[in-house]
């Protein structure tokens, strides 16, 4: 099918096919259509349809709360076309960015499934072909017998990669987690469609690093951190993460958090931050490498970052509250501008 976008700034065509979710046919054809979780959660990719049929792949997403289909307006992310269609967006929309990774579709097998905390498992998919991303992108999967789709940030980052790993934390009615959680999955298929997402490092930045998460949120943050380790960033940058947890019992992930830290100990600093508990005293002992700090993510970080937000790039994730009060921190407090910080909304 043959789709018509006009935005506000110009008209852009592209090819749909069969049952292809519009949003995810633009972006494929390199148009930067505008989106946030591309899973019909956000209501960001909300456009009117002005001329032909389309199909909403799930009626019940979220987002809808966002439309008014009596006005013609849907979810790109959700809707495909029947036929021909000519769709307005009441946004700028730009051809996307020379070099970006095209996202795509594909497939893969689940493998790997382990817990990590109570509550927190990692997993991969082994790919059926190979594909790019950048560090801080994410992907959405979609699970056999679960509806929609559900974004997940890749914990790793490697060119031309065969595996993409993610984190994912049990959530009630979650979905995905559901059906992770409630049984063995191993060799289970499951389709995506990526890389997604505007939370990227490039090593080119010439920036300091601020990386803010709030519990499942460190994903990307492990996929900068393990990029920029990789092209030895931190020889001639400063970077820090503060990775926020409840307990000691819900924090994962410090072995590799000290591992990063072990390459560049002058020059990377790692706080985890306890919100509901004092730091145990064997903390320190037992992970020499890292910091550790009672206070909610973004308060630690805003203490411990004073006076430190010069030249900075800052990167957050977590659960919606933990991200509003990081961003009220660094627009209010540190007086970074829109384009130094950088978030991905999920939910």
């Amino acid at each position: 099918m043959r789709v018509q976008v006009n935005a506000r700034n110009r008209g852009y065509q592209f090819d749909a096919a069969p049952g292809e979710k519009l949003l995810y046919a633009g972006l494929r054809a390199g148009i930067d259509l505008p989106y946030e979780c591309g899973t019909g959660t956000c209501g960001t990719c909300k456009a009117k349809a002005v001329t032909g049929r389309l199909r909403d792949g799930w009626p019940q997403a979220p987002g809808r709360k966002y439309v008014k289909p009596e006005q013609g307006e849907f979810l790109m992310c959700q809707c495909a076309a029947e036929e021909d269609v000519t769709l307005e967006v009441a946004k700028f929309v730009y051809a996307a960015d020379p070099g970006a990774c095209v996202p795509a579709a594909c497939a893969g097998t689940l493998r790997q499934a382990a817990m990590l905390t109570h509550d927190v498992m990692s997993f991969s998919v082994e790919l059926d072909q190979p594909c790019d991303f950048d560090a801080g992108q994410f992907v959405v999967v979609a699970a056999p017998g679960v509806e929609g789709y559900r974004a997940y940030s890749m914990v790793n980052f490697e060119r031309d990669t065969r595996q993409l790993d993610f984190l994912v934390k049990k959530k009630t009615d979650g979905g995905i987690s559901e059906w992770l959680f409630s049984a063995g999955r191993d060799g289970a298929r499951l389709e995506l469609f990526g890389p997604l997402g505007k939370a990227t490092f490039y090593p080119d930045l010439g920036k300091n690093i601020l990386c803010i998460a709030g519990g499942s949120g460190v994903a990307g943050m492990m996929s900068i951190l393990q990029r920029a380790v990789q092209e030895r960033y931190f020889e001639q940058h400063q970077g820090w993460l503060f990775f926020g947890v409840r307990t000691m019992r819900d924090a994962f992930y410090l072995r590799e958090l000290s591992a990063f830290r072990g390459h560049f100990p002058g020059k990377l600093a790692i706080t985890v931050a306890l919100s509901d508990e004092d730091v145990p005293g064997s903390a320190a002992n037992d992970w020499p490498a890292l910091a550790f700090a009672r206070g909610l993510v973004h308060e630690v970080a805003k203490q411990a970052m004073a006076g430190n937000y010069q030249g900075l790039r800052a990167y957050v994730a977590g659960p919606p509250p933990a991200v509003d009060a990081a961003l009220r921190v660094l627009l209010l407090e540190a007086k970074l501008t829109a384009d130094n910080i950088r978030y991905d909304k999920f939910s």
